[in-house]
């Protein structure tokens, strides 16, 4: 494949320059590989060359036509996981996983809509297939225990909805946290905790272990835990943790709300005190 007339000495040097702190969310195309990278130490990146350089996708889609590399063209995206393949992911689990049967409830009235083979084939947000069923249900919450999957109707239902998310202890790409977090305990950035997805304000509050509560300026959908929490400063990749814990569902906020404001206008009746919503920080 041809390339620009630059030698490899000046190649190198313009990649070293881009990645010489921590990966850039700036550069165009470059969001895939932030998350990729969010987990490398800063030694190995000062000495990483990347081939393509700063090359989008589509120019180098473009270089491959005019090369007549047509496989390459005809190459579909990977929006899962490639070595699955086409195969089904569920059957693909169960020739590892043994099966722990388990219900279906409704997050709302704790109907019973169905039944599923085990609870770690599915993760929060995705839609959960239960037969019988006229319009879509999603999962909401996993009861490992007793290997129930609780689901909602809609795809915007609250339950889907967090604002509050606690990592592991955080790799920082820089091999330490940000000043101004060490510093005050907490500071304003963003974060995503899947390729592609807008970046969400949010505030860090630092722990002692090094871990960090995060807690976004808007609930955002689709949390899981397991998932990494990548952050983000101005174009500048922090590093990332893996999600350990998560705070209350807008619906359950909604439900201790409803609570509170009937134990207010009934203060005859026997009070019974909600649950503890958010950790405390």
């Amino acid at each position: 494949m041809p390339l620009p007339q630059v030698t490899m000495q000046e190649r190198h040097r313009k990649m070293k320059k881009s990645f010489s702190r921590s990966t850039l969310r700036g550069q165009k195309g470059f969001s895939e590989i932030g998350l990729k990278l969010e987990m490398v130490s800063q030694d190995a990146l000062r000495r990483t060359i990347f081939p393509l350089g700063g090359l989008t996708k589509d120019f180098v889609k473009k270089i491959a036509a005019e090369n007549r590399l047509h496989h390459v063209l005809q190459k579909k995206e990977s929006m899962g996981m490639c070595f699955i393949g086409k195969r089904n992911f569920e059957h693909f689990l169960l020739q590892y996983l043994q099966p722990r049967p388990g219900q279906f409830i409704s997050i709302e009235d704790h109907k019973v809509l169905g039944t599923h083979k085990g609870w770690f084939l599915y993760t929060l947000g995705q839609r959960a297939n239960i037969g019988g069923l006229s319009v879509p249900w999603y999962v909401v919450e996993k009861d490992s225990a007793k290997g129930d999957v609780f689901v909602a109707p809609r795809i915007d239902h609250p339950a889907l909805y967090r604002d509050l998310l606690r990592t592991s202890r955080v790799h920082w790409i820089t091999e330490e946290p940000p000043a101004a977090l060490v510093r005050d305990k907490m500071m304003e950035c963003h974060f995503r905790f899947r390729h592609q997805m807008a970046l969400v304000p949010c505030v860090l509050t630092l722990n002692q272990d090094g871990t960090v509560w995060v807690t976004a300026v808007r609930a955002v959908r689709g949390l899981a835990t397991g998932q990494f929490a990548v952050f983000y400063k101005g174009d500048e990749c922090l590093g990332s943790g893996k999600i350990l814990r998560l705070g209350p569902s807008t619906y359950m906020l909604q439900k201790g709300q409803r609570r509170a404001g009937v134990a207010t206008e009934s203060p005859s009746d026997s009070a019974e005190e909600g649950p503890d919503l958010r950790p405390s920080l």
